[in-house]
């Protein structure tokens, strides 16, 4: 266990990410900012007014994409840069000015949807038969305009765009910087605590003592702050409801899912299949781990211990490229050059660093290579975590390349499975490569308990969670403390049941994740390995057909629906079969893992 969390100055450079290949000096970054004002300006000048026909509308969109496509690095080097240590001041007022500068550009520009969907459609067809390219932009747009408010109301809402992030940097400011975790004792000794080593470490310590000892204290120190970290996630929450009554939404939900291109009965049909289904199965594996690990009783500061803590491997960062090279290699030469560059010319962030964001992220500007972030804690299943955000890399490599700015990225819903795709092609080679019922077992518990009980337990029961919040909303209500921990509570007691104790501080989990900022997004998770688990079966079964289907779908970026990405490659979320049929397969993992433990036992 690491005593000492390092200074972000005191860490390997060649560990960390090369932000110069964004801009190489901040006078660049500063030059490129006054550059976006002076050219938002020239364009507002140019066309507010004076979009008249179809000629005007490709020029307009055609000079605003060169406009868009200068804003998006400059905002990844300000997010960047304070995402590997936000206790830097310099880094803070970097990202505050590009906020400031967005809102000033949103506002100046804001003219340009409102103008367009008040033109006649039959020039926005002609248009669209001049510039193809901008088709999905523009059906987007008139897709959008029953929801589209008066000009000057749309300017002063883009005005207020950095105001609107507010609760979410309010949220990270405190989880990062004001909440500091005192130090742990078991049995007279005394143990570090942050967030990063309590996600990373103590939530895995095969030892159970000090395992519940450290969640007790980390929950102590979230309890302190639950009512700071409500009030401001009632804020965003009240920012949704209002924005969704203003322009005529029917609910919040249709809001936000409007963006994801799927309707309600999908986002429905995944949590309650999940919830319903998928629960015994996962009460059979928590009972497992309590009988391997001799426990009189299993509570949820115990469910993300290893099934055999004394079969733990180790891997460098060099090894991890290994086996990340021969688990992907299966989608071909391009694609392992890609991963191989994001170790050679630094595309990955690896240390520990006081201030650094938690988890894991992959951050895809267009115009510049992927960026991910990752705390290497040299732990085996880092391998897929890194193969995860990979996943996402390889992704925006293929539809950055293949698609303009604003036809590359895919709906939310989608947006999961290329990378948890990543995790199960990792699985199955090391399944493939190993006899040894040890290893097997302890892949297989590797993807039960991380890449299926992060997306489908932990990310399902947010979305179980979020809904309860959401009806809340919906009728014009507010939420405290109370009323959220009671919703987490209440979520984790059903999914559970009598086979896990919910102990104190488990239903504070809500503090811990920043997704509930980022709209209907936990659910996504599930429907991303749901598409991800079938389309691995058929690279199994298949081969080279099916991971050359993948990669169109890959390349498609957001030019389809989420059901027509699937479609492309073999999957229909129409239906309830994709995911009844991953549930199953994921009770099959667990009847494995018994069987491989029952076999181990009776050989030692």
């Amino acid at each position: 266990m690491v005593n000492h969390m390092p200074k972000r100055d005191e860490v390997k450079t060649e560990e960390t990410w090369n932000l110069n290949d964004l801009f190489q000096t901040e006078n660049d970054f500063s030059g490129a900012l006054k550059e976006i004002e002076q050219n938002a300006l020239e364009f507002n000048n140019r066309y507010h007014g004076n979009i008249q026909n179809a000629t005007d509308v490709v020029d307009a969109l055609i000079e605003y994409t060169k406009l868009y496509e200068k804003i998006v690095p400059a905002g990844a080097f300000a997010s960047l840069s304070l995402s590997t240590d936000q206790t830097n001041t310099d880094a803070q007022m970097r990202a505050s000015k590009f906020g400031s500068l967005s809102a000033k550009v949103s506002s100046q520009l804001s003219f340009l949807n409102s103008e367009l969907v008040e033109l006649p459609e039959a020039i926005i067809k002609e248009a669209i038969s001049k510039s193809p390219a901008h088709q999905l932009y523009l059906d987007k747009l008139l897709a959008k305009k029953k929801y589209q408010l008066h000009p000057e109301v749309e300017k002063t809402l883009a005005a207020f765009s950095a105001s609107f992030g507010a609760p979410y940097k309010l949220y990270d400011t405190t989880k990062m910087l004001d909440i500091a975790f005192d130090n742990f004792e078991v049995n007279g000794q005394e143990y570090p605590l942050s967030y990063v080593s309590f996600e990373n470490d103590w939530e895995g310590e095969a030892d159970t003592e000090k395992r519940r000892a450290a969640f007790e204290s980390f929950s102590k120190k979230l309890r302190e702050y639950q009512h700071t970290t409500a009030k401001t996630y009632d804020m965003h929450l009240q920012m949704e409801k209002t924005t969704s009554d203003l322009r005529g939404y029917d609910s919040v939900y249709d809001y936000l899912l409007f963006n994801q291109d799927v309707d309600r009965s999908l986002y429905n049909r995944q949590i309650d299949l999940i919830t319903k289904e998928l629960a015994p199965h996962m009460r059979k594996y928590a009972k497992l781990l309590q009988k391997e690990h001799g426990l009189e009783k299993i509570t949820f500061a115990d469910l993300k211990i290893s099934l055999d803590p004394t079969y733990e491997p180790k891997i460098s960062v060099e090894e991890s490229k290994i086996y990340i090279d021969d688990a992907l290699s299966v989608m071909g030469e391009e694609y392992i050059e890609m991963v191989n560059r994001a170790y050679v010319e630094r595309w990955i962030d690896f240390p520990q660093n006081a201030g650094k964001s938690t988890g894991a992220f992959c951050s895809s500007p267009y115009g510049s290579h992927p960026y991910i972030l990752i705390s290497w804690s040299s732990r085996m299943n880092e391998v897929f975590v890194l193969a995860h955000e990979l996943g996402h890399a390889g992704h925006f490599y293929y539809a950055n390349k293949e698609q303009n700015i604003f036809n590359a990225r895919p709906s939310l819903y989608f947006i999961e499975a290329p990378s948890t795709m990543n995790e199960m092609l990792v699985a199955n080679h090391l399944l493939k490569n190993s006899d040894d019922p040890k290893f097997k077992r302890w892949v297989i518990s590797s993807i039960v308990a991380r890449t299926y009980y992060h997306n489908f337990v932990t990310h399902l029961l947010e979305a179980a969670y979020q809904r309860k919040v959401y009806d809340r909303i919906d009728q014009g209500l507010n939420v405290n403390a109370q009323i959220l921990n009671d919703y987490k509570r209440s979520v984790l007691e059903e999914f559970w049941g009598d086979a896990v104790e919910i102990t104190d501080g488990a239903e504070l989990t809500w503090m811990r994740q920043p997704h509930y900022y980022m709209g209907l997004y936990p659910y996504t998770y599930s429907a991303g390995l749901t598409i991800s688990t079938q389309v691995s079966k058929r690279i199994l079964e298949e081969g080279q057909t099916a991971v050359d289907e993948w990669t169109e779908v890959l390349k498609a970026g957001g030019t389809k629906s989420p059901v027509e990405l699937a479609q492309m490659a073999g999957v229909d979320i129409t239906t309830d079969k994709p995911l009844k049929d991953t549930i199953a397969y994921i009770g099959s993992l667990i009847d494995e893992l018994e069987s491989l433990t029952e076999e181990i036992n009776q050989n030692n």
